[in-house]
């Protein structure tokens, strides 16, 4: 309660004594009944020195501070709540916040920060909130946060961590919420949570864990809410989860296909338990929870007949609310899974039912239910490494000339990477059948023959990133038809791979990143290659054209042209995308932008980026059709002076017009106008005249003797039209009304799967800065 006497002392003295003129910035607003200073996108490059000593809120949001020095806030001791988002920094010095032992929150979101430093937040001893999401955080010091004993919350969402070392939150002895969302991790320490002993909620979704790091979370005794959806792990074995006091889990969204009926045996708070959108087709009762009021299992292929019963029979005696429905068989299918009767669940015949259910392999033992725990076997080739209980064998950087042979029969995620395969022969992977996730790297390899991943029936996952292939057999991937990630980026491929995609019927996601392709023909038509497509990234090509319809997709809903060489827009290579949701044409040299150019896609379209593209010019008419579903709208670092009408678009929630040479006159009132009535940040400077260069829009005062309308209501204007075209002066405005700046809502980011970073790597941890890994 310091820092709160402090402030009422501090509230007394400014209303008691003379405040003096000066102290406030000129580009800053201050209040000094409520002892706030508002400096929100001013393009400051260092901190105001005059800001008012006593001064406990500081907003200093949308500037450009790049990095916070020592002492850095040493004039404003009294501060309890700091704002420096989208500050552009890159680094916090050690130092920069040691006299800020009252403030409380702390606000770096949406900066640069790729390092969390010993000594970054050391002088913040009273801190409850620290915001350090949508920065580029890939690594945490030991003894970055020893300082912040009264922390209570810690964002550190959209970053790029791969991996957790042991102690890694040291001195956190209060904190409540850890928030580590939107990350790619792939690996956790075994005591990466070590003193986190008043943690109760704990946020790891959207990151590339493939199995449960139970060593790890069996530390998180209080933890009661635990977020792991939207991660690729495929099994739960025995006992991979004691939580003592879980009341609520989240593993939806994930690759389930198997989950042990003693998984949860160590939580038995549990009463809410999410398994949805997997791929269980049948699960056992489960042991351990006694208090499980609902369990989620919407979008699992669920086939209800015998072996299901056991499940239903155990819902209802411990009414349990069951959520989802059958897929099959016939007669059941649609059926509610809380409706069914355990009577209903039959099987017509041993036989029959097995074929249906589990379509298991000839080798396998055809009564033993999926979620049965693999038997321990101990074989492993030379110079590998195999998990029998985790499922998982590796043989990275072994100098591997061949494929090793000899991996344990329930092998699901193969990690051979960093070898030097060079080419890979017809069936190289005999007895991989039940491989999910195949990793191969970095393996120099040139030439993939046909029939090289024969037989591997289970497969889902596909790294082929970073080798030296020009080309791709057609028969390339015959033999894994449920391929459903595929990895070709940093190759060579000079086309697009129009023949061996088209035996991947499952084919979900193509990364084609960092190739050498020019041009999309119309024969590489994404409906008649790849019909299931959900998301294509081509980023850092040389295509230069694009065919119409190439890319027509009636499931497309991602799509990354940036950073190759187009000079048009690809509107009608876009005529039939009717569910396209997000699109990136940003660094191709596109200088002008017609009218109506996202029309065809313009009913589904949600996020468009189009920064640093050199635009001089857009149509009045180019954003047409586009309105309320539009979310993102990035222009940044082009060379307009005039935009179109963006009032149509009342459902945006970031826009990013930065650095674009806007000509500040009359013509630009409507933006000025649309600026101050969103409720959201919008950073736009002036180009021209030269004497405003550099001005916020926001700030200048050319627009208070500007007409009260440019065109006639109900007509879609341009933002910025030519002087000499405003026909009817009227009455000019006697003051621009004063403009609230309100918090950005955060920017949707793409699952870590979409980014084009190097591999990850699934076992042995290590912290390496810069060598990410996935498994």
């Amino acid at each position: 309660m310091h820092f709160f006497s402090a402030a009422v002392i501090l509230l007394t003295l400014a209303l008691t004594l003379p405040v003096e003129a000066g102290k406030c910035p000129k580009v800053c607003i201050c209040d000094s009944s409520k002892l706030t200073v508002s400096c929100v996108g001013k393009t400051l490059t260092e901190i105001p020195p005059t800001i008012d000593e006593i001064t406990i809120k500081l907003d200093l949001r949308n500037n450009n501070l790049k990095e916070l020095p020592r002492g850095a806030f040493i004039h404003t001791p009294y501060l309890t709540h700091l704002n420096l988002q989208r500050c552009n920094i890159i680094r916090v010095k050690e130092g920069a916040f040691r006299t800020l032992g009252r403030v409380v929150s702390l606000n770096l979101a949406y900066n640069k920060i790729d390092i969390l430093y010993q000594e970054s937040f050391d002088g913040l001893s009273s801190l409850k909130e620290l915001h350090l999401d949508h920065n580029r955080v890939e690594e945490i010091q030991p003894g970055a946060f020893t300082q912040l004993g009264f922390l209570n919350m810690l964002a550190l969402t959209h970053n790029q961590l791969v991996y957790i070392p042991n102690m890694a939150f040291q001195g956190l002895n209060n904190i409540k919420w850890l928030r580590l969302s939107y990350n790619s991790l792939n690996n956790l320490a075994p005591e990466a949570f070590a003193g986190l002993f008043t943690l109760s909620r704990l946020s790891l979704d959207h990151n590339e864990l493939q199995f449960f790091p139970t060593q790890t979370m069996n530390r998180l005794r209080e933890v009661t809410r635990l977020d792991m959806s939207h991660n690729p792990m495929i099994y739960l074995g025995e006992e991979s989860i004691s939580m003592t006091k879980l009341t609520h889990l989240y593993l939806d969204h994930m690759s389930l296909q198997d989950l042990s009926g003693q998984a949860l045996s160590g939580a038995p708070l549990l009463s809410h338990l999410d398994l949805g959108h997997n791929q269980l087709r049948y699960l056992e009762p489960l042991s351990g929870p006694k208090e499980l009021k609902s369990l989620n299992l919407t979008g699992n292929p669920v086939y209800c007949n015998c072996y299901l019963r056991p499940l239903r029979q155990w819902a209802s005696a411990g009414g349990v609310k069951l959520l989802g429905v059958c897929v099959g068989p016939p007669h059941l299918s649609d059926e509610p899974l809380q409706a069914v009767a355990p009577l209903d669940l039959r099987c017509r015949s041993r036989g029959e039912a097995l074929k249906d259910e589990f379509d298991k392999d000839d080798d396998s033992a055809g009564s033993t239910p999926p979620t049965a725990k693999p038997k321990p076997k101990v074989k492993c080739p030379v110079n590998c490494d195999c998990d029998i209980e985790a499922q998982h064998a590796t043989c990275e950087g072994q100098g591997h000339t061949k494929v090793p042979r000899g991996f344990p029969a329930k092998t699901q995620l193969l990690d051979l990477r960093s070898n030097h395969f060079h080419h890979l022969p017809a069936n190289s992977f005999p007895g991989t059948s039940q491989v999910v996730s195949l990793h191969l790297e970095f393996c120099k390899i040139h030439e993939v023959e046909g029939g090289a991943f024969r037989g591997m029936k289970n497969l889902l996952y596909l790294y082929l990133s970073d080798n030296d292939l020009t080309s791709l057999d057609p028969e390339t991937f015959a033999g894994a038809p449920e391929l459903t990630y595929l990895h070709l980026e940093g190759n060579r491929l000079a086309q697009f791979p129009r023949s061996a995609l088209a035996l991947l019927p499952s084919l979900s996601v193509l990364h084609l990143e960092r190739n050498a392709i020019s041009k999309l023909e119309p024969s590489s038509s994404l409906p008649s290659v790849t019909p299931n497509l959900r998301e294509l990234y081509l980023t850092n090509n040389t295509i230069t054209t694009i065919a119409k319809g190439a890319l027509d997709s009636a499931y497309l809903v991602t799509l990354h042209l940036d950073s190759n060489q187009l000079t048009e827009m690809p509107s009608n290579a876009l005529s039939e995308a009717p569910n396209l949701e997000e699109l990136s044409l940003s660094q191709n040299s596109i200088r002008w932008v017609g009218p109506f150019a996202f029309q065809t896609i313009s009913q589904s379209l949600k996020r468009l980026y189009m920064d640093q593209m050199g635009i001089e010019k857009m149509s009045r008419d180019a954003l047409a059709g586009l309105g309320p579903g539009l979310r993102s709208l990035t222009m940044r670092g082009n060379q307009l002076e005039e935009l179109p009408d963006l009032r149509p678009l009342t459902g945006l929630e970031v826009v990013d017009l930065q650095d674009n040479p806007l000509m500040c006159d009359c013509p630009l009132l409507p933006l000025r106008r649309w600026m101050e009535n969103v409720s959201l940040e919008v950073t736009a400077n002036c180009g021209h005249p030269p004497e405003l260069r550099g001005q916020s829009v926001r700030d200048v005062h050319v627009f208070t003797s500007c007409p009260e309308s440019i065109s006639p209501p109900g007509k879609n204007v341009v933002v910025a039209l030519k002087p000499q075209k405003v026909k009817k002066p009227k009455p000019s405005l006697s003051k621009v009304p004063a403009l609230k700046a309100k918090p950005v809502k955060p920017k949707a980011k793409l699952p870590k799967a979409t980014k084009n970073r190097p591999p990850r790597k699934p076992v042995a941890p290590r912290v390496t800065k810069n060598k990410k890994t996935f498994s």
